[in-house]
């Protein structure tokens, strides 16, 4: 299979060598030239798997040029190794009138670690494969979770650094010390004074800088990305949804074919479109549910058709969600036109105005499959805790928007199919605002005392990962300003 760019400027590449360069030259990203596609019995052979042979059976579909030994090898030192807590890996729990999806089992609690602690083995792999001589350096702009999943995924790979951009102030402390605490002798943390966005457009910028990157490559470097607009990011994430389906099929919740409902929470779009893509191949999903927080210009695109991000951009208690130009939406605009040049001249507009507009026809084609709805940190909290009081289960931020945008789709619509419910974080990374939530009294707690007493209220024990942190030395004390973001990569490969 071979893959190209969105914006159609870029010569064909196999899945390895779009892995290595993460984003194509013309600033598009890469997409398959065509999807496989599955019938009933393929899905049916997935239910008697562990989620490791599921992922094998699905990545083999997209990742033609690497042999079934190297993906094997590849999936084995992603999900073994004592890495997650779970034995399922991304168990689904049945909540009677919700599935839900558990993503946050590996070793940074969040779902960032289903495709994380996988694109490093893919990448090292690539690079041998290629016989690539140079040195990669892995760029990350995030919100939160993607950094230290990156982070912790990457540390320590051979031929292969790392330098993770977050905003100074806008990710939980939790999320914080994860990437300042993390040990690693390739790699970098800085802070960047200004919000995601501005972090996100500054590693873009950086990719799409010529000059600066011949420099680099005249030191023997070579920027790639382990942001969602790596393929490499995104081909990992269709596999949880073909295994949640295997397992609600090996449950007996569903009759083999029959068509469910998910909801994703969503920010950069990328879990949403592994959702998509999984549909397209034949998974028998009917609606993918887009929940957002106040920063909601993915709804609004994906009621209107306009997509705008001359709007306030808000600080909310779901920080992962915290985006105002989400990346990802390009790969869609692309699989539902087909025009490449049509994306190319949308996405240019969304860079010289902030905004663009998407034809009727266009419109009608997402609407088909995306339905979308956003609600406000007032209503997050109260979704927590109902959540508790109704199955003593507790919920992170960003899985009770997507929970009660779930129950706003199914009273808007009716529609009582099965609903899948991807929660994206271990609530202990939020441990202020769910108790908050849940009315608990936390008076005069750090960051610690708050995971002790939430343990009180949660029967999930404490991620490891996490209660470390208490005894973790700062590693990282970098910050830049927006504009000054190439000079701080200089300075990481200069030393």
């Amino acid at each position: 299979m071979k893959y190209s760019s969105t914006r159609g400027n870029d010569a064909q590449v196999t899945s390895a060598e779009a892995i290595i360069k993460g984003l194509a030259t013309d600033g598009g990203l890469f997409v398959p030239e065509e999807l496989p596609q599955i019938d009933t019995s393929f899905v049916e052979s997935l239910v008697p798997l562990s989620y490791e042979e599921r992922a094998q059976q699905v990545l083999g579909l997209f990742l033609t040029d690497y042999t079934a030994a190297e993906i094997q090898n590849c999936v084995e030192r992603a999900y073994g190794q004592g890495k997650f807590d779970c034995s399922d890996r991304a168990p689904v729990t049945d909540l009677g009138d919700m599935q839900v999806l558990e993503l946050w089992h590996g070793p940074t609690s969040a779902f960032k670690d289903m495709a994380l602690q996988l694109l490093p083995q893919l990448m090292s792999t690539a690079l041998k494969k290629t016989g690539e001589k140079d040195r990669v350096l892995i760029l990350v702009a995030t919100s939160g979770d993607t950094g230290k999943a990156a982070l912790e995924g990457f540390k320590d790979v051979d031929q292969i650094s790392i330098m993770v951009f977050y905003p100074e102030g806008g990710v939980s402390r939790i999320q914080q010390l994860q990437m300042l605490t993390q040990e690693g002798s390739n790699v970098n943390v800085t802070a960047v004074k200004g919000n995601f966005d501005d972090a996100q457009s500054g590693v873009k910028a950086i990719f799409a800088n010529p000059p600066f990157n011949e420099q680099l490559a005249a030191q023997g470097v070579k920027l790639s990305s382990a942001n969602s607009i790596n393929w490499g990011r995104l081909v990992p994430q269709i596999v949880y949804y073909f295994s949640a389906y295997a397992d609600l099929r090996r449950a007996g919740r569903i009759a083999a074919g029959e068509e469910i409902n998910v909801t994703v929470p969503t920010g950069n779009f990328g879990n949403i479109l592994a959702g998509f893509y999984a549909k397209q191949m034949g998974l028998p999903i009917h609606k993918l549910v887009c929940a957002s927080n106040a920063n909601n210009v993915l709804t609004d695109f994906l009621q209107t058709g306009r997509y705008d991000r001359n709007r306030k951009f808000y600080k909310t208690i779901t920080p992962s969600m915290d985006i105002l130009i989400s990346s990802n939406l390009e790969r869609l605009l692309y699989h539902v036109t087909g025009n490449k040049e049509q994306v190319a001249a949308w996405m240019g507009e969304l860079k010289t105005t902030g905004s663009y507009e998407v034809d009727t026809t266009t419109r009608g084609i997402i609407k088909e499959t995306f339905w979308a709805d956003w609600i406000a940190d007032a209503d997050t909290k109260k979704c927590i805790k109902q959540v508790y009081e109704q199955h003593h289960y507790v919920v992170d931020t960003h899985t009770a928007v997507a929970f009660q945008v779930a129950k706003n789709y199914r009273h808007a619509t009716g529609d009582n199919r099965i609903m899948v419910v991807a929660s994206t974080a271990s609530p202990y990374k939020f441990n202020g605002s769910v108790l908050e939530a849940l009315q608990a009294e936390t008076a005069g707690l750090d960051e610690f005392a708050l995971l002790d007493k939430l343990q009180e209220l949660n029967d999930q024990p404490i991620p490891s990962g996490l209660a470390a942190l208490k005894h973790k030395e700062i590693r990282h004390q970098s910050a830049c300003a927006k504009d000054k973001m190439s000079e701080a990569v200089q300075k990481f490969i200069g030393n």
